[in-house]
């Protein structure tokens, strides 16, 4: 489905109103979902009108969301806000994806702003607590050259990567690496700034509009990157996508965790792999609610600190602020099930103590949005090459259950042990696959880009959101300088470019 803010809703603009259209029966040309075209409600040309609508067409404003049935008015609110930054190129999240984007098009000398929701850059890896980056090589090859390469660099030198060093992570020291790369390479952003809507016409977005504790304000733009996760602003401007499988299921989420006094040489002792086999007897015993038989488990990011990757919120819509309401509340009460877990059927992990939940929750699926050309299992099992590449990588496909039990925990299980690469091999991500359908000068990088869901739950990780934001980056300031449109870019000088800031590509 469409943004549920959207559905069905009448939008009204200067010269009356419309029903927002939705195909249910619009054919799929991809593997994995229904795909979804979007109509999206604004009106900007010297103020804001917003018609914030729900429910019409249904008994009393009653609107089916999910499994909820929620009562909605409509109200139509008219303001005139500010027009505070006139830049080439506007990046909508600050995630690895919208970090390296900004900075790969700040150093191609265009402006830049980027806007972030979070009090801090870096999404997953510092808000969210994740605790590893996941593989930045290939076990030959380092596939996130460039931004990603640098990020690494400057974690380990800070000593953000934990005693164990590695691709571990310590938020902290992230978040400074972070505010450091942005502010050197003349970023300007802000951090508490959520876009919450956009003006678009003909499949050209003039403006985004964002909302943070000052106000309302609005930012023009020549070319925009959207590196939200959930592809908010190329779906508002009416780029179609798909979301999760046929049936709409998405990945399950998760809310990481920080954890004190761990024993880690006992842990390791003892053996990390019993963090898996002792399950069973925590099942029997009724230490969980659900039966959940991935544990992705926990990491090294102190000399007794962990960085938990615990349990699954199942059905959680990421672009549904109730569903992910639901699944944080869940999620906290999760949590006490892993400690009981941990302390009482592993060793190492008797006195430890809950520090913090991250700030944000993990969502691994949402929006895909279709390019002009969607990666699929096929390239990935072919270790495809494009002309048009801009990057490669490698991470196996690691699609989590969307549901519990042991049906859908052995489908993943087989799919992570048999679609994965053995060393130095990697598969191309083409140019077309960050170039929103439908839109002259929006790109997409990070999780949300053109794939099937195998290839999303390979590129989604950081690595690979590195690679395809630093592209996108790259490519919104070669538009820019070039007065062209996303499509206009000339996909040699844009790779090599690309291979100036330290891009993996042996291909071009």
């Amino acid at each position: 489905m469409a943004d549920p803010r959207d559905r069905n809703g009448a939008v009204t603009r200067a010269g009356g109103s419309y029903d927002a259209a939705y195909d249910a029966d619009l054919p799929k040309d991809t593997a994995g979902g229904r795909i979804v075209p979007f109509s999206r409600r604004t009106f900007i040309k010297g103020g804001l009108g917003i018609a914030v609508a729900g429910g019409l067409g249904l008994a009393h404003g009653a609107e089916t969301q999910g499994d909820r049935q929620v009562s909605e008015q409509s109200v139509v609110i008219q303001r005139t806000i500010p027009v505070r930054h006139e830049v080439d190129v506007f990046v909508a999240g600050g995630g690895p994806a919208g970090v390296a984007a900004a900075v790969g098009a700040a150093r191609q000398g265009r402006s830049v702003f980027l806007a972030e929701r979070q009090n801090c850059l870096g999404g997953m890896g510092t808000a969210g607590l994740l605790p590893v980056f996941m593989q930045f090589s290939d076990g030959e090859n380092f596939l996130a050259g460039g931004v990603g390469r640098e990020v690494l660099t400057n974690l380990q030198e800070a000593g953000g990567t934990g005693p164990a060093g590695g691709a571990t992570i310590r938020a902290e020291v992230l978040k400074r690496v972070y505010d450091d790369m942005l502010l050197k390479a003349g970023v300007d952003f802000t951090f508490e700034t959520t876009l919450v809507d956009i003006e678009a016409a003909e499949g050209t977005v003039s403006l985004a509009v964002l909302a943070a504790k000052s106000g309302l304000f609005a930012v023009r733009a020549k070319h925009y990157v959207d590196c939200t996760g959930d592809g908010d602003l190329a779906a508002w401007a009416g780029a179609p996508f798909e979301k999760g499988d046929e049936e709409g299921n998405m990945m399950a989420g998760t809310l990481c965790s920080v954890w004190a006094d761990v024993d880690w040489e006992r842990a390791r002792a003892y053996g990390m792999q019993n963090q898996q086999t002792r399950l069973d007897d925590a099942f029997k015993d009724k230490v969980f609610t659900v039966e959940d038989r991935h544990l992705p488990g926990m990491w090294r990011i102190g000399e007794r600190l962990a960085g938990g990757n615990l349990g699954h919120t199942y059905g959680v819509d990421g672009t549904d602020e109730r569903s992910v309401t639901e699944a944080v509340i869940w999620a906290r009460k999760l949590i006490l099930e892993y400690e009981r877990y941990y302390k009482e059927y592993l060793e190492g992990f008797e006195d430890m103590t809950l520090v913090t939940l991250g700030a944000m929750h993990g969502i691994r699926e949402t929006r895909r949005i279709l390019g002009d050309y969607v990666l699929n299992l096929e390239d990935f099992n072919q270790r495809a090459t494009f002309d048009d590449e801009i990057g490669r990588y490698s991470y196996p496909v690691d699609i989590h259950a969307g549901k519990s039990g042991n049906t859908a925990y052995e489908v993943f299980a087989k799919e992570h042990k048999e679609l994965r690469y053995g060393k130095g091999e990697n598969y191309g991500i083409p140019y077309r696959s960050i170039l929103a359908r439908g839109l002259s000068n929006v790109l997409v990088a990070g999780r949300c880009i053109s794939t099937d869901r195998y290839m999303q739950s390979s590129v989604r990780v950081m690595p690979g959101c590195f690679i395809t934001g630093q592209a996108a980056g790259v490519a919104a300031a070669l538009a820019a300088e070039k007065g062209t449109d996303t499509r206009g870019v000339a996909v040699d000088e844009l790779q090599g470019r690309l291979k100036e800031l330290g891009a993996f590509l042996p291909n071009c």
